[in-house]
């Protein structure tokens, strides 16, 4: 079986698709955001590749050295801060480094670890999608000429959102410690802003809240399992 990625160099981006030929990696374990960054990578000539935790991202790395890396900063075993400050100082080292998250105090702490931009959550705008990766890129590796301003909004698959639901409730009906209360309030944030589900997301900003104050979490974290269970079964949640 011949690999595709071998034949990468041979592609050119163009006015049209201008991340023609690069490979994308997004460390992402949130199914909805990552349909997301797929769209966007078939609308501008991409290839994606998708790891979900940083011991994943960490394999894949062994195995391909990706153009350009997509990492949210909160996974479900580590901050993605962590795999920044690796690739930065890495030889050779990946050309772009972006970080994403849904918490804007997290751009700080990308660019300190060596990200070399951040997008807030949600990412939709297919023209800012292609523009933190351009302006990043060696100038090789950049379509000549000028190239239209994109303005499309993503609109990724219900499904996934349900699927990102289905993941939180189940680990919202498990035993919980304060490490895992964190990751899955700070993951339905992020999908939820995603999806532009507002009530989930002020739950799930409700339950970070009491924890971080040390206030009693049974009730918000209550809430936030019901409501994610019912998005699992509504068909029609977005």
């Amino acid at each position: 079986m011949i690999d595709d990625d071998a034949f990468d160099h041979l592609r050119r981006p163009t006015a049209t698709r201008p991340l023609l030929g690069l490979t994308i990696l997004a460390v992402e374990n949130s199914l909805y955001a990552c349909d997301a960054l797929r769209l966007m990578c078939l609308h501008s000539g991409a290839r994606l590749r998708r790891a979900d935790c940083l011991k994943s991202a960490r394999r894949h790395l062994q195995v391909y050295r990706p153009s350009v890396v997509f990492i949210d900063l909160g996974l479900p075993d580590g901050n993605g801060a962590e795999l920044i400050e690796d690739l930065s100082r890495s030889t050779p080292r990946v050309d772009v480094i972006l970080a994403c998250s849904g918490d804007p105090f997290a751009e700080n702490v990308a660019l300190a670890a060596g990200a070399d931009g951040f997008l807030a959550k949600p990412i939709a705008n297919l023209g800012a999608f292609q523009h933190a990766i351009l302006q990043h890129l060696p100038n090789d590796a950049r379509p000549s000429g000028l190239h239209p301003v994109r303005t499309d909004i993503i609109q990724p698959d219900a499904v996934a959102f349900r699927e990102d639901m289905a993941f939180a409730a189940e680990i919202l009906a498990g035993p919980l410690d304060l490490q895992a209360i964190s990751y899955v309030s700070s993951f339905v944030h992020g999908v939820a802003m995603e999806a532009e589900d507002h009530v989930l997301e002020h739950a799930a900003a409700d339950l970070a809240l009491a924890q971080s104050k040390g206030l009693p979490i049974h009730g918000p974290m209550s809430r936030l399992a019901r409501l994610a269970e019912t998005r699992v079964q509504d068909a029609v949640a977005i």
